[in-house]
């Protein structure tokens, strides 16, 4: 056991000091990997519902309402975005390993519970207020994952370089799949331990608020404004996907059809992750964004031009719908969830990153609610032409994106985040605030030192 030498020092065994350095060269790259596979698991919690959709529609018909379908999307939209304030100002005074658990306990809880879900003496309406409830908890968790895997895996990167029986079994293995994810990390978050640079950086009282904000506002403007639109855009494209290949298809289409077409459409998401990833640091963090905002809405604004004539050639409309998708994930899609994770100071990286991810959910829940009735207005009764004018119309937000990327997004591609820490830590001292209160004193640390100075008086 180790013993207390003195304060805030404690001696260990020279295994247990050998144990401690093995678990910190390993804990940052199966934090990358883990935070990678979280974030996965809460796309196809988000994901899924574009599926589900078309499950309840042909199982309940009139009962699911346009409304009820806006409803369980902005269930989890709005648990993600009080997750994203929460836990991103959690991690940041508690710790990355801490917020982690809490967040897999209630994405492994949300997507058990609508597994599960059943309305009272079977009650349709009250299933679908048991959803609602359950995709509201499963949101917090989602939401609180994006401020700590991505603040987490930024900080360890940093260190590494047909019947209706079948359909509803259909919806609830959907929603229960969500529970496998989060269960696969749940041994590795109980193992592993903050960053080193989180621990000699974090702020954990006395939080300076007014000189972040006063440092800040420009950045928090462009992380939060360009997530805005990018969710605005691309969440009610892909929860209803469904809806838009089943118009497209005609009333003569299977459930099988639009699960097959949908399941293709999905696949064109991973492309624009993996080549943005890569351009990422070849043509740079802000060069990308607004890259893919921009071709996103030119190819929009074509597809909306020429809509009637290309859903009459589903398979090419499906390809133009899933590059659509694919430059949304390219630019703003990697790019926003990168850029905020690194432009912020350690200390505040939890904090800034959860508020500039919470006003892009509130995107995301302005999408979903005026994307169907607008295509009902626009459309004036043909929903064809709705669907088209609202791509028109969601393409030249898209261009706005690329002009605002521009304008209030910095560009730190090739930054080591130390950088902004020691830049932070300077102004906040110009600025007469006591630098002690930040950091946390380090077991190894100490022990090398205290090896160091015991060393030295022998």
């Amino acid at each position: 056991m180790p013993e207390k030498a003195h304060d805030n020092v404690v001696v260990m065994s020279e295994d247990e000091i050998e144990k401690a350095r093995k678990l910190q060269k390993m804990s940052p790259l199966f934090t990358v990997i883990f935070s990678g596979c979280a974030l996965m698991s809460d796309g196809y919690q988000v994901g899924v519902l574009s599926l589900v959709n078309v499950c309840f529609s042909k199982i309940y018909g009139e009962a699911y309402t346009s409304e009820m379908s806006t409803r369980l999307g902005n269930a989890l939209f709005c648990g993600i975005v009080l997750g994203q304030l929460g836990f991103g100002f959690f991690i940041d005074r508690v710790g990355r390993k801490v917020g982690m658990m809490v967040t897999t306990f209630l994405v492994i809880l949300g997507a058990a519970l609508c597994a599960g879900a059943y309305g009272a003496h079977g009650s349709v309406t009250g299933l679908f207020w048991a959803l609602t409830i359950y995709r509201g908890i499963l949101g917090v968790g989602v939401g609180g994952e994006y401020p700590c895997s991505s603040a987490n895996a930024s900080e360890n990167a940093d260190n590494l370089l047909e019947g209706r029986r079948g359909m509803l079994v259909i919806w609830r293995t959907s929603f229960a799949i969500g529970v496998i994810p989060p269960l696969s990390v749940l041994f590795f978050r109980l193992r592993m331990t903050n960053s080193e640079i989180f621990k000699k950086n974090s702020i954990k009282r006395n939080v300076p608020y007014l000189l972040i904000i006063k440092r800040y506002w420009k950045h928090l403007i462009g992380t939060g404004g360009a997530w805005f639109i990018y969710n605005f855009i691309t969440y009610p494209f892909g929860i209803f996907s469904g809806t838009i290949l089943d118009t497209a298809i005609g009333t003569n289409g299977t459930f099988t059809q639009i699960a097959s077409w949908s399941c293709l459409l999905n696949f064109f998401y991973m492309p624009g992750c993996f080549l943005g990833a890569v351009s990422a640091d070849t043509v740079g963090r802000k060069r990308t964004m607004a890259l893919g905002f921009f071709l996103q809405g030119v190819l929009g604004i074509l597809m909306g031009v020429f809509y009637k004539d290309l859903v009459k050639i589903l398979p090419l409309f499906v390809v133009l719908y899933g590059i659509f998708l694919t430059l949304g994930e390219y630019g703003p899609g990697d790019m926003t969830i990168l850029i905020a994770s690194e432009v912020y100071p350690t200390g505040i990286r939890g904090t800034a990153y959860g508020w500039s991810a919470a006003i892009g959910k509130i995107g995301a829940i302005c999408g979903t609610t005026a994307f169907k009735p607008a295509i009902k207005a626009f459309g004036n009764g043909d929903t064809l032409a709705g669907e088209g004018r609202v791509f028109i119309l969601a393409s030249c937000l898209a261009l706005v994106g690329a002009a605002f990327v521009w304008m209030f997004i910095p560009d730190r591609t090739r930054q080591d985040l130390k950088v902004e820490d020691e830049a932070f830590k300077q102004y906040l001292v110009d600025n007469g605030y006591d630098i002690s209160y930040m950091g946390e004193p380090s077991t190894i640390e100490s022990q090398k030192s205290l090896e160091h100075d015991m060393y030295e008086v022998k």
